[in-house]
């Protein structure tokens, strides 16, 4: 005996909805498959249910195409404000600059690496600090880096910040929307599985083969036991 199994994409929740739906709009209305009520649920999900996904891979494209934009950004980023503090460390080396300086922008002055910076919160926090300490060290009358300036490493630091927060805001959206879809499943699986058990109620009085085929108009995906040999009932639908 085939066994039912509920669709586990959104293409085909929509897929065995609709055509439930379709099926029974189609039908005398005095003698309807499934009840006015279930109907009208499947109908007023399917909407909502369609726009929510839409919304979420709206923005999700919209993520994956920023983040194209965004990653040469974060890149240069990295590459201005490692370069930046490598000079101040030669400098500092080469008594251009004192050593207790460093702490200026909150570096070790007995430690010469450059700080990790493999994540965004690194660089977003090298960047401010590294800004604010060549501003605080020429204020107390030290002679400005040139290669590069503060003002280049600036401009890049900006850059990035903009695409970062950007880059925040659209991860947040994304995640939100996908929130609700996530959420509208296990409700649109109740509808379906309200609507498949309608159907079977309805054609329980047919023939094996008769009962599986007329099931399966309506939307019913059925799948075979592994013990179940090909030809006998077949399955419907493989999902995308």
């Amino acid at each position: 005996m085939p066994y039912r199994r509920l669709p586990n994409t959104d293409e085909a929740r929509i897929r065995s909805l609709r055509l439930a739906v379709n099926m029974v709009l189609a039908e005398n209305p005095n003698n309807m498959t499934i009840s006015f009520r279930t109907l009208d649920e499947a109908r007023s999900f399917l909407d909502i249910f369609e726009i929510t996904r839409r919304s979420y891979k709206q923005n999700f494209e919209q993520q994956v195409r920023e983040n194209k934009k965004y990653q040469p950004l974060l890149k240069q980023a990295q590459l201005y404000i490692s370069h930046f503090i490598q000079v101040i460390n030669l400098c500092v080396i080469r008594g251009e600059i004192k050593k207790e300086y460093k702490t200026f922008y909150g570096l070790n002055p007995d430690n010469f690496s450059v700080p990790e910076m493999t994540s965004e919160n690194a660089v977003m926090e090298w960047g401010r600090k590294i800004i604010e300490g060549e501003q605080r060290r020429i204020a107390n009358g030290g002679i400005p880096i040139y290669t590069p300036t503060i003002a280049k490493v600036t401009v890049h630091y900006d850059v990035f910040k903009d695409g970062y927060l950007m880059q925040k805001n659209l991860k947040g959206k994304t995640a939100e929307s996908l929130k609700s879809l996530s959420d509208l499943r296990e409700r649109g699986d109740a509808i379906i599985l309200d609507i498949w058990n309608q159907v079977e109620k309805k054609y329980e009085s047919l023939p094996l083969q008769s009962r599986l085929d007329k099931c399966k108009q309506f939307g019913v995906i059925y799948y075979l036991r592994k013990d179940e040999k090909e030809g006998t009932e077949e399955t419907t639908e493989a999902d995308d």
